[in-house]
């Protein structure tokens, strides 16, 4: 279908966009998450996904590809429609999503408007084991300007890890203590930890 947009935004609010693509004009549906990203921005490029029912073609867009792919990811899941999937990217960012799931911190989860304990738990099954094997681009922790984080993260991945179970023990491994200055001790450290 339409896998992205690139052109200038006439119209921004927090939930939509009108994307001018050499004259052709496009309604998007947006989360806040990448309104946070475009709203100073003239122009840009959006990841887009169409969505088609009987009464509606309507067309979503995603500042960075791993949004979209956790959009799509959770359209997947039995009882999430678009509406509600773009609500969750708003709560909260793609990678704090990925990790509530992965984690099933359900308590978090719970909070989001319209997510209840029974789709908590859906998500938490149905999403978990494929979220946890796929690495999400945005999904970096805080630390991603520490090279030694980044060497690590780039060594576990390589070795097959997933990015998130990496990160998470690379991040443990420098939290508890952050006198390492070796890359090799992290990497066998955080290999320890997974």
């Amino acid at each position: 279908m339409i896998a992205y947009l690139n052109g200038k935004f006439v119209y921004k609010s927090p939930a939509l966009v009108h994307l001018d693509v050499n004259g052709v004009g496009y309604e998007v549906q947006i989360s806040l998450n990448t309104y946070s990203k475009i709203q100073d921005l003239d122009k840009g490029t959006l990841h887009t996904c169409v969505l088609i029912r009987e009464d509606a073609h309507t067309l979503y867009g995603f500042f960075d590809i791993a949004e979209k792919e956790i959009f799509l990811q959770l359209i997947s899941v039995s009882g999430i429609g678009a509406s509600t999937a773009r609500a969750m990217l708003s709560f909260m960012k793609p990678d704090e999503l990925v990790r509530a799931i992965v984690q099933a911190d359900f308590k978090t989860l719970e909070g989001i408007k319209g997510i209840g304990k029974k789709t908590a738990e859906r998500l938490v099954v149905e999403l978990r084991d494929k979220l946890a094997k796929h690495s999400f681009e945005s999904n970096i922790s805080p630390l991603k300007h520490n090279t030694l984080h980044q060497d690590a993260l780039n060594a576990l991945m390589a070795l097959g890890i997933s990015r998130m179970a990496a990160d998470q023990a690379i991040t443990n491994v420098i939290q508890s203590d952050p006198t390492q200055n070796k890359i090799e001790d992290i990497i066998k450290l955080a290999l320890k930890r997974l």
